[in-house]
């Protein structure tokens, strides 16, 4: 499965940067619901599920505001966690 997002690099601080030096991380710019149709949730390893549950989470949290009726009921059903088989 392949994924593109515009994303902004950003500093972040985390323990590792006093033994590292300065950290960076990546600021999703355009969001946009991944289609979980396709997906094998049995192949997924928890962390990766955690990734895209949380990413949807974000999705939902800043779209809903943004967007009414059937746009909205789509938005929700496209962005309901997945469960672990």
């Amino acid at each position: 499965m392949r994924i593109e997002n515009l994303v902004l690099t950003v500093p972040v601080q985390t323990p590792e940067a006093d033994a590292f030096g300065a950290m960076l991380a990546f600021e999703t710019l355009t969001l946009c619901p991944i289609d979980t149709r396709c997906i094998d949730v049995a192949l997924m390893r928890p962390d990766e599920l955690d990734w895209l549950n949380g990413y949807h989470a974000t999705v939902r949290e800043r779209l809903a505001p943004r967007v009414g009726g059937d746009a909205r009921d789509w938005l929700f059903a496209r962005t309901e966690p997945l469960a672990a088989h």
